[in-house]
């Protein structure tokens, strides 16, 4: 009888063991299903203000099109939302209007993305140099973060006069 009580404390213990091995399987699992959930939506959020940007035109002094010379678009020091009556999003009409852009996004499976936007000219020959005198060159820098994610997510997109 002595061996026959060891052997089912044996069995419980490994169905335990197993038990036990198996829930934090799932539990892992689902934990990055949600996670994957997330950051897919913050991909999503910072795609979809760059597909809002690019319906833009270039700078404010090719909202309507004429051929101009580099030094003739917006300085950078006054990009931003500082062009008269551009105040709201809705008003925004060109790229460099949404240097500095930020917003809050809730969602029903996750809340508080805050999704900004930077705008920069870049060098001709290389995209990843910023310029701070006018190209035809501007790139458009989307971060997405949320306390639910360990690290943001950042998209950027390089802008050329022609690019329509």
């Amino acid at each position: 009888m002595g061996i026959n009580q060891y052997l089912s404390i044996g069995a419980i213990a490994l169905l335990a063991l197993v038990s036990l091995r198996f829930n934090t399987t799932l539990l892992e699992n689902r934990t990055t299903e949600i996670e994957n959930k997330v950051y897919l939506t913050a991909f999503s959020l910072a795609d979809d203000l760059i597909e809002e940007i690019k319906q833009k035109a270039f700078d404010e002094q090719t909202v309507e099109w004429r051929a101009i010379t580099a030094d003739q678009l917006t300085p950078y020091y006054l990009f931003g939302p500082v062009d008269p009556g551009e105040s709201s999003v809705s008003d925004f009409d060109d790229i460099d209007d949404y240097h500095g852009y930020s917003k809050a996004v809730s969602l029903p499976h996750v809340e508080n993305y805050s999704v900004t936007s930077t705008i920069d000219y870049v060098s001709a020959t290389n995209q990843d140099v910023t310029s701070y005198s006018q190209t035809f060159f501007k790139r458009v820098i989307v971060n997405v973060t949320s306390p639910y994610m360990s690290h943001a997510v950042k998209l950027s997109f390089v802008f050329t006069l022609h690019s329509k």
